[in-house]
């Protein structure tokens, strides 16, 4: 795990960029918005122009501070629910994707402070040596509406939802497929063939599951009205983001966030595999 958590770090550091970009996107509510972008560059450049490099690590620590729980929760339940399910009378397939949806759930309870606390941080367009930092924002959030369902834990049932549905097709998908294509003696052969399924298993979880990661962006970020709760739960902010923005609005954010999850997950996958197999070979 100490592999996979160094793996994480390091994705962290490179992808944060685009972590924010797809929250600036998510959070923006259409043509409408007087602070609006155009695109992906556009993003990119405004950011730049006015915020600077740092402004592409805003909300960094937060990720950071979760990492080791985060990928210890996901692989030791994914691992625990795995085994648990293989008493049951379930296939092999269907059990592999009710485990990854068991761990993504059990994440999610203890990444959502995080996430609250980062997206708050993202959304954020004042200068970096301006905005507060990490530990006085979840302060800030704590003093202002504590540690429930309105504060430090909003966006739970996004979470929830975000994090289960993306890892019951993770790893449903990638071990259903890799135990279904025959494995090659060639190593680097067999390194991309599963790099291949680990890309497309992060790729295409990303893409179903993001109507919950808007819904998350827009409940844990700031409000159209300030003082005025607009988006209060999951569904209740799926329905109205569709009403008010049309279908295509619960896909915001989707570009950088494949770009982040699509390589990035299928890197992840290989680090847990590998590491497992030098463990049980040498422990």
């Amino acid at each position: 795990m100490n592999g996979a958590s160094a793996n994480g770090l390091v994705e962290i550091c490179l992808m944060h960029p685009l972590d924010v970009v797809k929250t600036r996107f998510q959070i923006q509510r259409g043509v409408s918005d007087p602070n609006s972008y155009k695109g992906l560059e556009d993003c990119f450049r405004t950011i730049f122009h006015k915020e600077g490099v740092h402004g592409f690590y805003k909300g960094i620590l937060p990720p950071i501070l979760a990492e080791t729980p985060k990928r210890a929760v996901k692989f030791f339940t994914f691992e625990q629910y795995k085994n648990l399910l293989s008493y049951t009378t379930l296939s092999q397939g269907l059990a592999l994707s009710l485990a990854g949806l068991g761990s993504g759930l059990t994440e999610a309870l203890v990444v959502n402070p995080f996430e609250v606390v980062k997206v708050s941080l993202q959304a954020d367009r004042n200068s970096f040596k301006v905005q507060p930092s990490t530990f006085t924002q979840a302060r800030m959030i704590i003093n202002s509406d504590g540690f429930g369902l309105r504060g430090l834990n909003k966006g739970l049932t996004s979470t929830l939802g975000r994090h289960g549905v993306f890892n019951m097709i993770y790893f449903g998908f990638y071990f259903n497929v890799k135990n279904t294509l025959p494995a090659s003696q060639d190593p680097r052969l067999e390194f991309m063939r599963k790099f291949t399924i680990g890309l497309l298993s992060g790729t295409i979880s990303s893409c179903v599951n993001i109507p919950f990661d808007v819904a998350k962006s827009r409940i844990q970020g700031p409000q159209p009205v300030p003082g005025e709760i607009k988006y209060r739960s999951c569904f209740q902010t799926m329905t109205l983001v569709y009403r008010e923005e049309g279908y295509l609005a619960l896909y915001k954010g989707l570009i950088p966030k494949i770009m982040r999850l699509g390589p990035g997950g299928a890197v992840m996958l290989l680090v847990y595999e590998y590491v497992s197999s030098w463990l049980q070979r040498n422990w």
